[in-house]
């Protein structure tokens, strides 16, 4: 065994070619930089990660959960925090925020009722956000759009302060909202949006309205501007002077139509969370007024709007062939259009 090591030892000594001292010394100061580099290298990773760390606990305690809202349990899932990304909600961060939706048709009464809501300190509706087409293009815009706006990113002159409550929109039948109607269902029932239903009872009334807006359009009256709600008594008499003069053969289907569609977006949206609204009923007794704030949890305020109404008084004042539509409605299911009227309370 002794002679093995001692000859293993010659042929090493015999191979390996002799170092100077000064080379010796360069290698072992060459080997000591690395191993320092490295070492250096992991002490660096190691206060890097609790760094790291540190900064993510202090986001955590800076941006806490709001406390749990006090509300009913099946409440709860109507009650949201929004973040903005556009602003800071400072102080008002963890106050409670509910979306809805004013769905409606054209001439039913929704631009007045929203200027009512939007007299409220707390509740902001942007109008029809979607009467843009490319907002309604498809189902993944119409997504994009609402997040936007329920996220209180949406700018426009209804904004109210960080202190919002309630946020919504005035969605019309036909921009969309039945096209898409699967999507946003699922969406409004996903997001915990509120549907506000808003029609008229009398149809005919709605049509005339539809007519004259019509004509208005092109004709421009109030010195060549196109106005469809007015806020002087003398603009509305102005635009009250025009009487349209409705197709008979066609007045019962067309009525029928838009009957029709009323129906099937309350079948679609059933399973939303909802209320249905007349605009006559309105009108009549402001008191529904505090119905739709309860329904969105607002404080109770006394809503009051600018707007004037345009045609009033008794329908055969406002059609130009009254003869022919009183005799094509007597006797149908729409007979009662030719008589209601309503005055408020």
């Amino acid at each position: 065994m002794a002679d093995d090591l001692c000859s293993f030892k010659d042929i090493f000594l015999i191979k390996a070619p002799k170092k100077s001292p000064l080379v010796l010394r360069m290698i072992v100061l060459l080997f000591a930089m690395v191993c320092g580099v490295y070492i250096c290298s992991i002490c660096l990773k190691q206060v890097s990660n609790r760094t790291n760390v540190a900064g993510f606990l202090n986001v955590q305690v800076i941006q806490k959960p709001c406390p749990r809202p006090d509300v009913e349990p099946e409440e709860v899932p109507y009650v949201h925090y929004p973040k903005p990304v556009t602003y800071s909600r400072a102080e008002c961060a963890c106050n409670p925020v509910r979306y809805f939706a004013i769905l409606s048709m054209q001439r039913s009464g929704s631009g007045w009722f929203e200027t009512l809501l939007n007299n409220h300190t707390n509740i902001s509706s942007n109008g029809e956000i979607f009467s843009v087409k490319v907002r309604r293009s498809n189902a993944s815009t119409i997504v994009e759009t609402l997040d936007r706006l329920y996220n209180l990113d949406w700018f426009s002159s209804a904004s109210k302060n960080e202190c919002t409550a309630a946020v919504g929109l005035k969605w019309m039948l036909n921009q969309g909202l039945m096209q898409q109607h699967e999507e946003i269902v699922e969406y409004f029932k996903t997001r915990g949006v509120a549907a506000i239903f808003l029609f008229r009872r009398n149809l005919l009334r709605r049509m005339i309205s539809v007519l004259a807006n019509s004509y208005d359009r092109d004709a421009k009256p109030l010195n060549g501007t196109h106005k469809s709600h007015v806020h002087s008594p003398h603009e509305a008499e102005i635009l009250a002077k025009y009487k349209p003069t409705i197709n008979a053969t066609l007045l019962i289907p067309n009525l029928k139509q838009v009957e029709d569609t009323t129906t099937k977006a309350l079948e679609y949206f059933k399973s939303t969370r909802h209320i249905i609204l007349y605009y006559e009923d309105i009108v009549k007794n402001r008191t529904k007024l505090l119905d739709v704030q309860d329904f969105l949890k607002v404080p109770q305020r006394d809503l009051k709007s600018r707007q004037v109404k345009i045609h009033k008084g008794t329908l055969s004042n406002q059609i130009e062939n009254w003869g022919d539509v009183e005799k094509t409605l007597t006797g149908t299911q729409y007979e009662n259009f030719l008589h209601a009227d309503y005055r408020r309370r």
